[in-house]
């Protein structure tokens, strides 16, 4: 057990194959070593065992809070979902901000950890320090949107008040590889197929019903420094600062033109990296612009509120409301909210610029709970498979009708549905049974987001080396890159990026293990981390000891990777970025002849990290003190899973 403050010391372990449910507390060294939320989660998962199906009853699903979750400190509304990924075959971990992770705290528990599955469907109450199942085969079938209203009636409370909802759609019950967790307000544990862990399960929903009783401080005086300090740099902050800063106007998208000026917007597939430039039109020969789907485009035009999370005051999700009219009827969609992720995936790298008609995909997205970056890559990758003549019925670029339709062809997977089948396998999957992998933006299995990794040489060994596929998120280095935070790292560059990216990988792990936004990392520094994390919990950790942690975190996951069969040459990129695309014009969205010297920058990398070709040595286990002894249930050797549908 912990007597850590910032914990509940109050896990439930559920067994959905027989339906009973074990309470644990949580154990004091891991908690100290692994700090909570993704780290604790991932320690879970890594006890769990590598050799295990992500589809199958073994695999653990892990819902998790940390210990600043749900207090005072600001942006402490996140959540965890850690398990191994039907998307990747590694270790991963999707967070989603909102209410449902304080409010998980204040019901009493530090973790809701799921394994076996449900003959038939189930949904979850959790109150009180306790957790019940309940029949949901009436709920199996609808979108997201229809269970959160259903379930609020049942379980006789309101959101916003004291109910939260983490569900998945019709995507999460086919199993689609990249479907998504949701929560009642449309804030995702979006990447890695999260969703269809839980469909496989045949766990619907997690309804959380609590009042407010936020954790209090073991060391009140250490707290309150730090959190004054916090709200001091979130407000002087040009990015965070409330009703200023560039965030709090214009959400995620503030990024779509500042990306685009610096030709850092992957377009038509990743083929180019500008939407300005000669030759880049959609079907109908219309030259398409970026501006028309950017965050200030979006405020001016349909922007209705700007709705937050728990203890935020940067109030970053635009909530829209549009109408579109579509093969022959006119809808009204109103969705929270317009991300730059999104908008981009579904936008310019598809040829598409329509501002409302991407609003409505992401709604669609969103009920049917799939997620928007890997829904929209994988359209594209199908588009470029089309232009290659690989498909007989395709999509063409810019085609927002089809794709909103594709969205919940995908999701619900018929029977008979070719096409949909083959893209609800991801874009790396799709691609390589189309016999051209290289059709796919995807690294393990997973695809990139919004920044070119010919233009942000940092998110290049960000996305090669990240533990759960591409992703901005494990390291994100755009922010020295293109905001100048902590300082300015020349885009273009390749030299000192490796250690830039592990740098930021290893405080992003502190931050999820947190669990708060990574959004105050463009204003918080380690001294405030280090402030609130002592005054909360009660230790006295040093900076170096926070950051060892974060790096123990990373290394524990690529470890568990390294145990399902990843090394050195996975940690890859798409062919287009390192060696060129055959079709592109030279010199053409100005990084275009800038390609990623990854086998540079991955040598740098893993001296940094201390890393032999990718994998963690044995001396570095020991030196960061990861357990991997008797009781892990792992060992050394082993191969990845052929990933088959």
């Amino acid at each position: 057990m912990t007597e850590l403050g910032g914990f509940q010391d109050h896990v439930a372990r559920v067994d959905l194959s027989d339906g009973s449910v074990d309470y644990e507390s949580v154990d004091d060294e891991d908690a100290k070593k692994y700090i909570g939320a993704r780290g604790l989660g991932v320690k879970y998962v890594f006890d769990q065992g590598p050799d295990v199906d992500p589809l199958g009853p073994d695999n653990l699903l892990a819902f998790m809070n940390g210990p600043l979750t749900g207090t005072q400190v600001v942006m402490s509304g996140r959540i965890a979902v850690c398990t191994k990924s039907p998307l990747t075959n590694t270790v991963t971990d999707s967070h989603h901000g909102g209410w449902s992770g304080a409010r998980l705290k204040w019901a009493g528990f530090d973790g809701l950890l799921f394994e076996g599955q449900s003959e038939d469907p189930v949904y979850a109450v959790v109150e009180d320090g306790e957790i019940e199942l309940r029949d949901a085969s009436h709920l199996w079938g609808k979108t997201v949107h229809e269970t959160r209203d259903t379930l609020e009636e049942e379980v006789e409370g309101s959101y916003g008040k004291n109910l939260s909802m983490m569900a998945i759609g019709p995507g999460g019950e086919n199993t689609v590889r990249y479907a998504c967790i949701m929560n009642e307000d449309d804030r995702a544990s979006g990447r890695g197929g999260t969703g269809a862990v839980m469909g496989s399960k045949g766990l619907k929903a997690i309804v959380i019903k609590s009042t407010t009783k936020m954790p209090k401080p073991a060391d009140q005086e250490t707290f309150q420094k730090g959190h004054q300090q916090a709200m001091q740099v979130i407000q002087e902050s040009d990015v965070t600062a409330p009703n200023e800063g560039g965030l709090s106007l214009y959400g995620t998208n503030v990024l779509m033109n500042l990306t685009e000026e610096m030709d850092g917007l992957p377009t038509r597939n990743g083929k180019f990296t500008s939407t300005h430039s000669e030759g880049e039109e959609n079907p109908e020969g219309r030259q398409i612009d970026s501006e028309n789907v950017s965050g200030e485009n979006v405020r001016e035009n349909i922007l209705v509120d700007e709705p937050t999370c728990h203890s935020c005051p940067v109030a970053c999700k635009k909530e829209v409301e549009v109408q579109v009219h579509h093969k022959g009827e006119d809808m009204n969609v109103r969705m929270e909210s317009y991300e730059y992720e999104s908008a981009w995936a579904l936008g310019p790298n598809s040829m598409n610029d329509d501002r409302d008609k991407i609003a409505a995909m992401i709604d669609r997205c969103n009920a049917m709970g799939i997620d928007t970056i890997d829904a929209g890559n994988t359209m594209a990758m199908a588009m470029e498979a089309t232009e290659k003549g690989y498909l007989d019925e395709g999509l063409d670029w810019g085609d927002a009708d089809t794709m909103i339709d594709m969205i919940e062809r995908i999701a619900q997977r018929e029977e008979g549905d070719d096409l949909a089948d083959l893209l609800a396998k991801g874009a790396g999957r799709a691609a390589s049974e189309l016999g051209d992998p290289e059709m796919s933006l995807d690294v393990k299995g997973q695809t990139m987001a919004a920044y070119d990794p010919r233009s942000m040489k940092g998110m290049a060994i960000g996305y090669a080396t990240s533990n759960r596929g591409a992703c901005h998120l494990r390291g994100y280095t755009p922010a020295a890159e293109i905001l100048g935070i902590p300082e300015k790292a020349e885009p273009t560059e390749w030299k000192g990026k490796g250690e830039l990216c592990a740098t930021f990988q290893d405080l992003h792990a502190i931050s999820d293990s947190f669990d708060i936004c990574k959004f105050n990392a463009f204003a918080e520094g380690i001294e405030e981390y280090v402030l609130q994390y002592n005054g909360m919990t009660g230790l006295d950790v040093t900076e170096d000891d926070l950051l060892e942690a974060g790096e123990r975190v990373y290394n524990l996951e690529r470890y568990y990777n390294n145990l399902v069969g990843f090394d050195g040459d996975d940690d890859s990129l798409p062919a287009r970025f390192v060696k060129g695309h055959p079709d592109a014009i030279p010199g053409k969205g100005g990084s275009e002849g800038s390609l990623a010297e990854l086998d540079e920058m991955k040598e740098e990398y893993y001296e940094v990290r201390g890393w032999e070709d990718g994998v963690v040595p044995d001396e570095k286990l020991e030196e960061l003190g990861i357990d991997v002894g008797p009781g892990t249930g792992v060992s050394r050797g082993g191969a990845a899973a052929s990933g088959d549908d």
